[in-house]
Protein backbone atom coordinates (compact mmCIF):
# COMPACT_ATOMS: atom_id res chain seq x y z
CA UNK A 1 0.00 0.00 0.00
CA UNK A 2 1.42 3.18 -1.08
CA UNK A 3 1.05 6.77 0.41
CA UNK A 4 -3.04 7.21 0.37
CA UNK A 5 -4.39 9.24 -2.65
CA UNK A 6 -7.89 9.38 -3.06
CA UNK A 7 -9.11 6.74 -5.64
CA UNK A 8 -12.38 5.50 -6.52
CA UNK A 9 -11.53 2.20 -5.14
CA UNK A 10 -10.20 3.34 -1.50
CA UNK A 11 -12.02 3.53 1.75
CA UNK A 12 -13.68 7.47 2.32
CA UNK A 13 -12.50 6.63 6.00
CA UNK A 14 -9.19 4.59 6.57
CA UNK A 15 -9.02 2.31 9.28
CA UNK A 16 -6.15 1.35 11.59
CA UNK A 17 -6.19 -1.31 14.01
CA UNK A 18 -3.97 -1.49 17.74
CA UNK A 19 -5.58 -4.67 18.86
CA UNK A 20 -2.42 -5.87 19.09
CA UNK A 21 -0.33 -3.44 20.49
CA UNK A 22 -3.27 -0.48 23.02
CA UNK A 23 -5.18 -3.53 23.19
CA UNK A 24 -2.76 -5.49 24.65
CA UNK A 25 -2.19 -3.25 27.25
CA UNK A 26 -6.11 -3.68 28.71
CA UNK A 27 -5.88 -5.36 32.63
CA UNK A 28 -5.90 -9.08 32.12
CA UNK A 29 -5.24 -9.30 28.38
CA UNK A 30 -2.27 -11.13 27.33
CA UNK A 31 -1.36 -12.25 23.27
CA UNK A 32 1.13 -14.91 22.85
CA UNK A 33 3.53 -14.59 19.46
CA UNK A 34 1.01 -16.89 17.55
CA UNK A 35 -2.08 -15.35 18.77
CA UNK A 36 -0.83 -12.31 17.50
CA UNK A 37 -0.75 -13.53 14.18
CA UNK A 38 -3.43 -15.30 13.95
CA UNK A 39 -5.26 -11.99 14.88
CA UNK A 40 -3.40 -10.06 12.48
CA UNK A 41 -4.08 -12.56 9.85
CA UNK A 42 -7.89 -12.26 10.66
CA UNK A 43 -7.91 -8.52 10.89
CA UNK A 44 -5.89 -8.61 6.99
CA UNK A 45 -9.23 -10.62 5.73
CA UNK A 46 -11.59 -8.21 7.29
CA UNK A 47 -10.75 -5.41 5.02
CA UNK A 48 -8.47 -3.46 8.25
CA UNK A 49 -5.74 -1.30 6.02
CA UNK A 50 -3.23 -0.81 8.65
CA UNK A 51 -2.69 -3.28 11.56
CA UNK A 52 -0.36 -1.76 13.99
CA UNK A 53 1.85 -4.75 15.01
CA UNK A 54 3.44 -3.18 18.19
CA UNK A 55 6.60 -1.57 18.98
CA UNK A 56 9.83 -3.25 17.97
CA UNK A 57 12.57 -3.53 20.50
CA UNK A 58 10.54 -2.52 23.52
CA UNK A 59 9.95 -6.10 24.22
CA UNK A 60 11.48 -9.78 22.31
CA UNK A 61 7.80 -10.61 21.48
CA UNK A 62 7.31 -7.79 19.68
CA UNK A 63 10.67 -8.04 17.64
CA UNK A 64 9.56 -11.69 16.64
CA UNK A 65 6.02 -11.15 15.60
CA UNK A 66 7.99 -8.45 13.24
CA UNK A 67 9.94 -11.19 11.81
CA UNK A 68 7.62 -14.00 11.86
CA UNK A 69 5.46 -11.76 9.90
CA UNK A 70 8.11 -11.45 7.10
CA UNK A 71 7.32 -15.36 6.89
CA UNK A 72 3.53 -15.14 6.59
CA UNK A 73 2.70 -11.84 5.18
CA UNK A 74 -0.54 -10.26 5.04
CA UNK A 75 -2.96 -10.08 1.83
CA UNK A 76 -3.64 -6.62 1.70
CA UNK A 77 -2.83 -4.85 4.92
CA UNK A 78 -0.23 -2.45 6.00
CA UNK A 79 1.71 -3.50 9.14
CA UNK A 80 2.86 -0.64 11.30
CA UNK A 81 5.88 -0.67 14.10
CA UNK A 82 4.95 1.85 16.63
CA UNK A 83 7.44 4.09 18.49
CA UNK A 84 8.23 7.41 20.29
CA UNK A 85 10.46 10.49 19.22
CA UNK A 86 13.87 10.30 20.01
CA UNK A 87 15.27 11.03 23.54
CA UNK A 88 16.05 14.88 24.61
CA UNK A 89 19.24 15.52 23.82
CA UNK A 90 20.13 12.37 21.40
CA UNK A 91 20.11 12.72 17.60
CA UNK A 92 17.77 10.92 15.81
CA UNK A 93 20.28 8.70 13.44
CA UNK A 94 21.56 7.02 16.64
CA UNK A 95 18.47 6.51 18.75
CA UNK A 96 19.30 2.51 19.34
CA UNK A 97 15.71 2.80 19.77
CA UNK A 98 14.83 4.26 15.96
CA UNK A 99 17.23 1.27 14.46
CA UNK A 100 15.03 -1.33 16.31
CA UNK A 101 12.09 -0.04 14.05
CA UNK A 102 14.16 0.58 10.88
CA UNK A 103 15.04 -3.82 11.17
CA UNK A 104 11.29 -4.50 11.05
CA UNK A 105 10.94 -3.66 7.89
CA UNK A 106 7.72 -1.85 8.06
CA UNK A 107 6.51 0.45 4.54
CA UNK A 108 4.79 2.25 7.75
CA UNK A 109 5.47 3.79 10.85
CA UNK A 110 3.25 5.62 13.29
CA UNK A 111 5.40 7.90 15.75
CA UNK A 112 4.08 9.26 19.02
CA UNK A 113 5.11 12.46 20.53
CA UNK A 114 3.92 14.94 22.96
CA UNK A 115 1.21 18.16 22.36
CA UNK A 116 0.72 19.13 26.05
CA UNK A 117 3.20 21.00 27.68
CA UNK A 118 2.66 19.78 31.06
CA UNK A 119 3.65 16.46 29.64
CA UNK A 120 7.05 18.13 28.01
CA UNK A 121 7.90 19.93 31.40
CA UNK A 122 6.91 17.58 33.92
CA UNK A 123 6.63 13.71 32.03
CA UNK A 124 10.06 14.34 29.52
CA UNK A 125 11.63 16.93 31.81
CA UNK A 126 12.75 18.64 28.92
CA UNK A 127 12.02 21.97 27.21
CA UNK A 128 9.07 23.13 24.61
CA UNK A 129 11.61 23.98 22.09
CA UNK A 130 13.56 20.54 22.63
CA UNK A 131 10.39 18.36 22.22
CA UNK A 132 9.64 20.47 18.93
CA UNK A 133 13.03 19.80 17.64
CA UNK A 134 12.27 15.65 18.72
CA UNK A 135 9.51 15.10 16.58
CA UNK A 136 10.91 17.12 13.63
CA UNK A 137 14.33 15.10 13.67
CA UNK A 138 12.41 12.13 14.31
CA UNK A 139 10.10 12.23 11.41
CA UNK A 140 12.92 13.32 8.96
CA UNK A 141 15.23 10.48 10.02
CA UNK A 142 12.37 8.52 9.12
CA UNK A 143 11.31 9.59 5.97
CA UNK A 144 15.03 9.79 5.06
CA UNK A 145 15.11 5.91 5.60
CA UNK A 146 12.11 5.77 3.03
CA UNK A 147 9.04 5.15 5.74
CA UNK A 148 5.58 6.47 5.63
CA UNK A 149 5.05 8.20 8.79
CA UNK A 150 1.89 8.55 11.00
CA UNK A 151 2.10 11.20 13.70
CA UNK A 152 0.05 10.49 16.71
CA UNK A 153 -0.09 13.61 18.65
CA UNK A 154 -0.59 12.61 22.18
CA UNK A 155 -2.89 13.74 24.63
CA UNK A 156 -3.88 15.80 21.88
CA UNK A 157 -7.03 17.67 23.23
CA UNK A 158 -5.90 18.05 26.82
CA UNK A 159 -2.75 19.45 24.77
CA UNK A 160 -4.85 22.32 22.82
CA UNK A 161 -7.04 23.18 25.50
CA UNK A 162 -4.56 24.02 27.74
CA UNK A 163 -2.25 25.90 25.64
CA UNK A 164 -3.18 25.91 21.70
CA UNK A 165 -0.21 27.51 20.19
CA UNK A 166 2.16 25.38 21.17
CA UNK A 167 -0.10 22.45 20.75
CA UNK A 168 0.03 23.21 17.24
CA UNK A 169 3.74 23.97 17.09
CA UNK A 170 4.08 20.42 17.56
CA UNK A 171 1.65 19.45 14.38
CA UNK A 172 3.93 22.26 12.63
CA UNK A 173 6.68 20.23 13.30
CA UNK A 174 5.86 17.13 12.02
CA UNK A 175 3.99 18.30 9.11
CA UNK A 176 7.20 20.01 8.16
CA UNK A 177 9.22 17.11 8.64
CA UNK A 178 6.71 14.93 6.47
CA UNK A 179 4.59 13.18 8.31
CA UNK A 180 1.74 12.05 6.31
CA UNK A 181 -1.21 11.77 8.94
CA UNK A 182 -1.55 13.93 11.47
CA UNK A 183 -3.94 11.98 13.92
CA UNK A 184 -5.09 13.57 17.06
CA UNK A 185 -5.46 11.71 20.27
CA UNK A 186 -7.65 12.12 23.24
CA UNK A 187 -5.47 10.10 25.42
CA UNK A 188 -6.68 10.72 28.76
CA UNK A 189 -10.21 9.84 26.92
CA UNK A 190 -12.30 13.15 28.63
CA UNK A 191 -13.04 14.94 25.89
CA UNK A 192 -16.87 15.71 25.07
CA UNK A 193 -18.07 14.89 21.68
CA UNK A 194 -18.46 18.70 20.96
CA UNK A 195 -15.01 19.52 21.80
CA UNK A 196 -13.70 17.48 19.68
CA UNK A 197 -15.79 18.91 17.07
CA UNK A 198 -14.94 22.12 17.63
CA UNK A 199 -11.00 21.30 18.18
CA UNK A 200 -10.57 18.95 15.27
CA UNK A 201 -13.00 22.07 13.12
CA UNK A 202 -9.91 24.70 14.16
CA UNK A 203 -6.98 22.41 13.33
CA UNK A 204 -8.51 21.68 9.72
CA UNK A 205 -8.41 25.49 9.59
CA UNK A 206 -5.33 25.32 10.20
CA UNK A 207 -3.93 22.95 8.31
CA UNK A 208 -5.42 24.21 5.32
CA UNK A 209 -3.71 28.00 5.79
CA UNK A 210 -0.27 26.10 6.26
CA UNK A 211 -0.85 24.20 2.97
CA UNK A 212 -1.70 27.18 1.62
CA UNK A 213 1.11 29.21 2.81
CA UNK A 214 3.59 26.02 2.00
CA UNK A 215 1.85 25.55 -1.71
CA UNK A 216 1.34 22.39 -0.89
CA UNK A 217 0.04 19.89 -3.59
CA UNK A 218 -1.13 17.59 -1.08
CA UNK A 219 -2.09 18.33 2.50
CA UNK A 220 -1.53 15.65 5.05
CA UNK A 221 -4.72 13.82 6.59
CA UNK A 222 -6.14 14.18 9.92
CA UNK A 223 -6.79 10.93 11.86
CA UNK A 224 -8.30 10.50 15.45
CA UNK A 225 -7.54 8.26 18.24
CA UNK A 226 -9.87 8.06 21.52
CA UNK A 227 -10.18 6.87 24.77
CA UNK A 228 -12.78 5.74 26.50
CA UNK A 229 -12.58 7.26 29.74
CA UNK A 230 -15.92 9.02 29.69
CA UNK A 231 -17.46 6.53 27.53
CA UNK A 232 -17.48 8.53 24.57
CA UNK A 233 -14.45 7.17 22.54
CA UNK A 234 -16.61 6.15 19.39
CA UNK A 235 -18.86 8.87 20.08
CA UNK A 236 -15.50 11.03 19.80
CA UNK A 237 -13.94 9.49 16.59
CA UNK A 238 -17.48 10.01 14.43
CA UNK A 239 -17.15 13.54 16.12
CA UNK A 240 -13.81 13.83 14.13
CA UNK A 241 -15.16 12.32 11.14
CA UNK A 242 -18.05 14.48 10.27
CA UNK A 243 -15.33 17.38 10.80
CA UNK A 244 -12.84 15.83 8.10
CA UNK A 245 -10.57 13.04 10.03
CA UNK A 246 -10.28 10.56 7.71
CA UNK A 247 -8.35 8.04 9.29
CA UNK A 248 -9.37 6.31 12.53
CA UNK A 249 -7.51 4.47 15.55
CA UNK A 250 -9.52 1.93 17.66
CA UNK A 251 -9.12 -1.55 18.73
CA UNK A 252 -11.43 -4.47 18.27
CA UNK A 253 -13.88 -5.05 20.71
CA UNK A 254 -12.89 -1.52 22.54
CA UNK A 255 -9.83 -3.13 24.27
CA UNK A 256 -7.26 -1.03 25.77
CA UNK A 257 -5.76 -0.07 29.01
CA UNK A 258 -8.21 1.47 31.40
CA UNK A 259 -12.07 1.81 30.30
CA UNK A 260 -10.22 0.86 26.65
CA UNK A 261 -10.13 2.18 23.32
CA UNK A 262 -12.54 3.34 20.62
CA UNK A 263 -14.65 0.34 19.48
CA UNK A 264 -13.86 -0.14 15.68
CA UNK A 265 -16.89 -2.98 15.72
CA UNK A 266 -18.88 -0.24 16.57
CA UNK A 267 -17.03 2.75 14.77
CA UNK A 268 -16.91 0.43 11.25
CA UNK A 269 -21.23 -0.13 10.88
CA UNK A 270 -21.59 2.99 11.98
CA UNK A 271 -19.55 5.01 10.05
CA UNK A 272 -20.29 2.72 6.93
CA UNK A 273 -23.90 1.88 7.15
CA UNK A 274 -25.35 5.26 8.85
CA UNK A 275 -22.65 7.38 7.59
CA UNK A 276 -22.05 6.43 4.01
CA UNK A 277 -18.61 6.62 5.08
CA UNK A 278 -16.99 3.34 3.32
CA UNK A 279 -14.51 1.79 5.56
CA UNK A 280 -14.51 -2.05 4.35
CA UNK A 281 -15.72 -3.93 1.34
CA UNK A 282 -19.76 -4.37 2.11
CA UNK A 283 -18.78 -8.55 1.59
CA UNK A 284 -16.09 -8.28 4.08
CA UNK A 285 -18.01 -6.24 6.31
CA UNK A 286 -19.83 -9.04 7.12
CA UNK A 287 -17.14 -11.14 8.92
CA UNK A 288 -17.31 -8.09 11.83
CA UNK A 289 -19.06 -10.02 14.30
CA UNK A 290 -17.48 -13.26 13.75
CA UNK A 291 -13.93 -11.00 13.95
CA UNK A 292 -14.93 -9.64 17.27
CA UNK A 293 -15.55 -13.05 18.43
CA UNK A 294 -12.49 -14.76 16.92
CA UNK A 295 -10.51 -11.81 18.86
CA UNK A 296 -12.58 -12.34 22.06
CA UNK A 297 -11.59 -16.34 21.93
CA UNK A 298 -7.96 -15.74 21.33
CA UNK A 299 -7.98 -13.03 24.13
CA UNK A 300 -9.43 -15.39 26.53
CA UNK A 301 -11.94 -12.71 27.29
CA UNK A 302 -15.83 -13.64 27.22
CA UNK A 303 -17.31 -11.86 24.46
CA UNK A 304 -19.83 -9.06 25.64
CA UNK A 305 -23.02 -10.59 24.89
CA UNK A 306 -24.42 -7.03 25.13
CA UNK A 307 -21.87 -4.91 22.94
CA UNK A 308 -23.77 -3.20 20.35
CA UNK A 309 -23.85 -5.09 16.80
CA UNK A 310 -21.70 -7.60 17.22
CA UNK A 311 -22.93 -9.10 20.38
CA UNK A 312 -25.06 -12.27 21.18
CA UNK A 313 -28.21 -10.06 22.16
CA UNK A 314 -27.59 -6.89 19.75
CA UNK A 315 -30.85 -8.41 17.90
CA UNK A 316 -31.85 -10.39 20.42
CA UNK A 317 -36.11 -9.81 21.02
CA UNK A 318 -37.84 -11.00 24.14
CA UNK A 319 -40.90 -9.29 24.64
CA UNK A 320 -43.94 -10.59 22.69
CA UNK A 321 -45.16 -7.42 20.92
CA UNK A 322 -42.03 -6.78 19.95
CA UNK A 323 -41.78 -10.54 18.32
CA UNK A 324 -44.74 -10.24 16.88
CA UNK A 325 -43.55 -6.63 15.25
CA UNK A 326 -40.32 -7.76 13.68
CA UNK A 327 -41.81 -10.96 12.53
CA UNK A 328 -43.38 -8.76 10.52
CA UNK A 329 -41.34 -6.23 9.34
CA UNK A 330 -37.86 -5.90 11.31
CA UNK A 331 -37.56 -2.50 11.11
CA UNK A 332 -40.10 -2.23 13.54
CA UNK A 333 -37.06 -2.73 16.43
CA UNK A 334 -33.83 -3.30 14.19
CA UNK A 335 -31.83 -0.46 13.38
CA UNK A 336 -29.97 -2.43 10.85
CA UNK A 337 -30.40 -5.83 9.37
CA UNK A 338 -28.12 -8.45 11.37
CA UNK A 339 -26.65 -10.05 8.84
CA UNK A 340 -25.23 -7.06 7.10
CA UNK A 341 -22.20 -7.21 10.17
CA UNK A 342 -22.50 -10.99 10.58
CA UNK A 343 -25.36 -11.26 13.60
CA UNK A 344 -28.42 -12.55 13.36
CA UNK A 345 -31.58 -12.31 14.91
CA UNK A 346 -32.93 -13.81 18.10
CA UNK A 347 -35.95 -14.84 19.46
CA UNK A 348 -35.83 -15.23 23.50
CA UNK A 349 -38.03 -17.08 25.55
CA UNK A 350 -39.02 -16.58 28.57
CA UNK A 351 -42.04 -16.11 31.02
CA UNK A 352 -42.82 -12.84 29.07
CA UNK A 353 -43.08 -14.44 25.98
CA UNK A 354 -46.12 -15.07 23.99
CA UNK A 355 -46.80 -17.46 21.13
CA UNK A 356 -44.99 -15.00 18.41
CA UNK A 357 -41.84 -15.78 20.58
CA UNK A 358 -42.48 -19.43 20.53
CA UNK A 359 -43.57 -20.20 16.84
CA UNK A 360 -40.46 -17.70 16.13
CA UNK A 361 -38.19 -19.57 17.73
CA UNK A 362 -39.24 -22.83 17.04
CA UNK A 363 -38.34 -22.02 13.21
CA UNK A 364 -35.13 -21.12 14.38
CA UNK A 365 -34.62 -24.33 14.94
CA UNK A 366 -36.13 -25.58 11.37
CA UNK A 367 -39.92 -26.63 13.14
CA UNK A 368 -42.75 -25.15 11.84
CA UNK A 369 -45.84 -24.27 14.25
CA UNK A 370 -48.73 -22.15 13.95
CA UNK A 371 -50.93 -20.56 16.50
CA UNK A 372 -53.63 -22.81 16.02
CA UNK A 373 -51.50 -25.94 17.26
CA UNK A 374 -52.30 -27.49 20.40
CA UNK A 375 -48.57 -28.06 20.89
CA UNK A 376 -48.25 -24.32 21.02
CA UNK A 377 -50.28 -23.72 23.97
CA UNK A 378 -49.06 -26.21 25.64
CA UNK A 379 -45.10 -25.12 25.42
CA UNK A 380 -45.98 -21.86 26.39
CA UNK A 381 -47.41 -22.78 29.57
CA UNK A 382 -45.10 -25.71 30.37
CA UNK A 383 -42.16 -22.62 29.62
CA UNK A 384 -44.01 -20.23 31.99
CA UNK A 385 -44.46 -23.21 34.65
CA UNK A 386 -40.78 -23.98 34.75
CA UNK A 387 -39.45 -20.28 34.50
CA UNK A 388 -41.83 -19.81 37.63
CA UNK A 389 -39.59 -22.74 39.03
CA UNK A 390 -36.21 -21.01 38.69
CA UNK A 391 -35.47 -22.13 35.31
CA UNK A 392 -34.31 -19.53 32.69
CA UNK A 393 -34.30 -20.35 29.10
CA UNK A 394 -33.34 -16.58 27.71
CA UNK A 395 -29.40 -18.56 28.14
CA UNK A 396 -29.83 -21.73 27.66
CA UNK A 397 -31.16 -22.08 24.53
CA UNK A 398 -30.15 -25.67 24.02
CA UNK A 399 -32.62 -27.06 27.03
CA UNK A 400 -35.74 -24.76 25.23
CA UNK A 401 -35.52 -26.72 21.91
CA UNK A 402 -35.00 -30.06 24.24
CA UNK A 403 -37.92 -29.24 26.05
CA UNK A 404 -39.92 -27.76 22.68
CA UNK A 405 -38.89 -30.96 20.88
CA UNK A 406 -39.90 -33.22 23.88
CA UNK A 407 -44.04 -31.40 24.02
CA UNK A 408 -43.58 -32.17 19.95
CA UNK A 409 -42.94 -36.16 20.36
CA UNK A 410 -39.79 -35.56 18.38
CA UNK A 411 -37.13 -35.47 21.34
CA UNK A 412 -34.31 -38.43 20.35
CA UNK A 413 -33.38 -40.20 23.88
CA UNK A 414 -30.22 -41.66 24.00
CA UNK A 415 -29.66 -43.01 27.24
CA UNK A 416 -32.54 -43.30 30.36
CA UNK A 417 -30.86 -42.01 34.22
CA UNK A 418 -31.18 -44.69 36.67
CA UNK A 419 -29.54 -42.69 39.53
CA UNK A 420 -26.40 -41.30 40.65
CA UNK A 421 -24.33 -41.21 44.09
CA UNK A 422 -21.54 -39.16 45.15
CA UNK A 423 -19.37 -39.36 47.86
CA UNK A 424 -16.97 -36.34 49.24
CA UNK A 425 -13.87 -36.88 51.26
CA UNK A 426 -11.92 -34.11 53.03
CA UNK A 427 -8.51 -35.58 53.10
CA UNK A 428 -5.64 -33.15 55.39
CA UNK A 429 -2.80 -32.20 53.84
CA UNK A 430 0.12 -30.70 54.35
CA UNK A 431 -1.18 -26.97 53.72
CA UNK A 432 -4.74 -27.21 53.80
CA UNK A 433 -7.40 -29.83 53.54
CA UNK A 434 -8.24 -31.73 50.12
CA UNK A 435 -11.18 -32.91 48.75
CA UNK A 436 -11.72 -35.77 46.74
CA UNK A 437 -15.15 -36.90 45.05
CA UNK A 438 -16.21 -40.35 43.91
CA UNK A 439 -19.39 -40.42 41.60
CA UNK A 440 -20.96 -43.74 40.80
CA UNK A 441 -24.07 -43.26 37.82
CA UNK A 442 -26.39 -45.51 36.88
CA UNK A 443 -27.86 -45.21 33.07
CA UNK A 444 -29.32 -47.55 30.49
CA UNK A 445 -28.57 -47.52 27.18
CA UNK A 446 -30.03 -49.79 24.41
CA UNK A 447 -32.08 -52.03 27.02
CA UNK A 448 -28.04 -52.68 28.95
CA UNK A 449 -28.06 -51.22 32.29
CA UNK A 450 -24.15 -49.54 32.56
CA UNK A 451 -22.76 -48.75 36.46
CA UNK A 452 -19.31 -46.12 36.18
CA UNK A 453 -17.61 -44.51 38.72
CA UNK A 454 -15.04 -41.85 38.81
CA UNK A 455 -13.25 -39.55 40.83
CA UNK A 456 -13.07 -35.68 40.06
CA UNK A 457 -11.74 -32.21 41.96
CA UNK A 458 -15.19 -31.83 42.80
CA UNK A 459 -18.77 -33.66 43.11
CA UNK A 460 -19.84 -31.95 39.45
CA UNK A 461 -16.11 -32.62 37.64
CA UNK A 462 -16.79 -36.77 39.31
CA UNK A 463 -20.17 -36.56 37.94
CA UNK A 464 -19.49 -35.51 34.80
CA UNK A 465 -16.46 -38.08 34.20
CA UNK A 466 -18.54 -40.96 35.54
CA UNK A 467 -21.47 -40.31 33.10
CA UNK A 468 -19.03 -39.59 30.30
CA UNK A 469 -17.16 -43.26 30.97
CA UNK A 470 -20.79 -44.96 30.96
CA UNK A 471 -21.66 -43.09 27.35
CA UNK A 472 -18.29 -42.96 25.57
CA UNK A 473 -18.30 -47.07 24.29
CA UNK A 474 -22.06 -45.70 22.31
CA UNK A 475 -20.72 -42.62 21.72
CA UNK A 476 -17.66 -41.86 20.90
CA UNK A 477 -18.27 -38.01 19.81
CA UNK A 478 -18.46 -37.58 23.57
CA UNK A 479 -15.10 -37.50 23.79
CA UNK A 480 -14.86 -33.96 21.71
CA UNK A 481 -17.70 -32.32 24.53
CA UNK A 482 -16.10 -30.29 27.09
CA UNK A 483 -17.65 -28.01 29.58
CA UNK A 484 -16.44 -24.50 28.51
CA UNK A 485 -18.46 -22.67 31.47
CA UNK A 486 -20.14 -23.22 34.88
CA UNK A 487 -22.97 -20.88 36.86
CA UNK A 488 -24.67 -20.78 39.43
CA UNK A 489 -27.05 -18.76 40.85
CA UNK A 490 -29.08 -18.38 44.46
CA UNK A 491 -32.58 -18.31 43.67
CA UNK A 492 -34.29 -17.21 47.10
CA UNK A 493 -31.36 -16.49 49.05
CA UNK A 494 -33.38 -15.93 52.15
CA UNK A 495 -34.00 -19.66 52.67
CA UNK A 496 -30.29 -19.82 53.62
CA UNK A 497 -28.68 -23.41 52.80
CA UNK A 498 -31.68 -24.56 51.83
CA UNK A 499 -31.74 -22.38 48.70
CA UNK A 500 -32.90 -23.80 45.41
CA UNK A 501 -30.03 -23.09 43.04
CA UNK A 502 -30.11 -22.31 39.00
CA UNK A 503 -26.80 -24.44 37.33
CA UNK A 504 -25.88 -22.65 33.65
CA UNK A 505 -23.32 -25.26 31.98
CA UNK A 506 -21.77 -24.27 28.49
CA UNK A 507 -20.12 -27.36 26.66
CA UNK A 508 -18.81 -27.03 23.55
CA UNK A 509 -17.66 -29.23 21.09
CA UNK A 510 -14.56 -27.48 19.39
CA UNK A 511 -17.25 -25.90 17.09
CA UNK A 512 -19.86 -25.27 18.51
CA UNK A 513 -21.01 -23.98 21.89
CA UNK A 514 -24.37 -24.40 23.37
CA UNK A 515 -25.92 -23.91 27.34
CA UNK A 516 -28.02 -25.86 29.29
CA UNK A 517 -30.21 -25.24 32.44
CA UNK A 518 -30.92 -27.43 35.69
CA UNK A 519 -32.99 -26.35 38.83
CA UNK A 520 -32.92 -27.96 42.46
CA UNK A 521 -32.75 -27.15 45.96
CA UNK A 522 -29.74 -29.76 45.44
CA UNK A 523 -26.82 -27.84 44.16
CA UNK A 524 -25.19 -31.23 42.83
CA UNK A 525 -28.16 -32.54 41.71
CA UNK A 526 -29.05 -28.90 39.31
CA UNK A 527 -25.93 -29.35 38.02
CA UNK A 528 -26.58 -33.02 36.93
CA UNK A 529 -29.06 -31.88 34.80
CA UNK A 530 -27.49 -29.40 33.14
CA UNK A 531 -24.72 -31.81 32.53
CA UNK A 532 -26.60 -35.11 30.91
CA UNK A 533 -28.76 -32.23 28.83
CA UNK A 534 -25.57 -30.48 27.32
CA UNK A 535 -24.23 -34.07 26.75
CA UNK A 536 -27.64 -34.91 25.13
CA UNK A 537 -28.03 -31.71 23.26
CA UNK A 538 -24.51 -31.89 21.41
CA UNK A 539 -25.59 -36.11 20.65
CA UNK A 540 -28.31 -34.46 18.74
CA UNK A 541 -26.09 -32.14 16.66
CA UNK A 542 -24.54 -35.19 15.42
CA UNK A 543 -25.86 -36.25 12.00
CA UNK A 544 -26.26 -39.98 12.74
CA UNK A 545 -27.24 -40.46 16.74
CA UNK A 546 -26.71 -44.12 17.91
CA UNK A 547 -30.02 -44.90 18.68
CA UNK A 548 -33.45 -43.27 18.69
CA UNK A 549 -35.57 -45.78 21.80
CA UNK A 550 -38.47 -44.14 22.79
CA UNK A 551 -37.36 -43.68 26.29
CA UNK A 552 -37.47 -39.98 27.50
CA UNK A 553 -35.94 -38.01 30.10
CA UNK A 554 -38.30 -36.90 32.30
CA UNK A 555 -36.28 -34.18 34.31
CA UNK A 556 -38.38 -31.60 32.45
CA UNK A 557 -41.60 -32.91 32.96
CA UNK A 558 -41.10 -33.91 36.50
CA UNK A 559 -38.94 -31.36 37.87
CA UNK A 560 -35.75 -34.02 37.52
CA UNK A 561 -34.48 -36.84 35.06
CA UNK A 562 -32.94 -38.31 38.10
CA UNK A 563 -33.40 -40.11 41.23
CA UNK A 564 -30.83 -40.03 43.81
CA UNK A 565 -29.57 -43.36 45.82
Amino acid sequence: MSSPVASADQPAVWIYDTTLRDGAQREGLSLSIEDKLRIAHKLDALGIPFIEGGWPGANPKDVQFFWQLKEEPLQQAEVVAFCSTRRPGKAADTDPMLQAILAAGTHWVTLFGKSWDLHVVEGLQTTLAENLAMIGDTIAFLRSQGRHVIYDAEHWFDGYKANPDYALQTLGSALAAGAEWLVLCDTNGGTLPHEVSQIVADVQTWLTAQTKAAEAAVAPRLGIHTHNDADMAVANAIAAVQQGATMVQGTINGYGERCGNANLCSVIPNLQLKLGQPCLPPERLQSLTETSRFVSELANLAPDDHAPFVGLSAFAHKGGIHVSAVEKNPKTYEHIAPAAIGNRRRIVVSDQSGLSNILAKARSFGIELNKQDTASRQLLTRLKELEHEGYQFEAAEASFELLMREVLGQRPSFFALRGFQVHCDNLPSEAHWKTRSLATVKVIINDQEILEAAEGNGPVSALDRALRKALANFYPAIANFHLSDYKVRILDGRAGTDAKTRVLIESSNGQQRWTTVGVSGNIIEASYQAVVEGLEYGLMQQEHPLTSCDITSTQLNNGSSTTVP
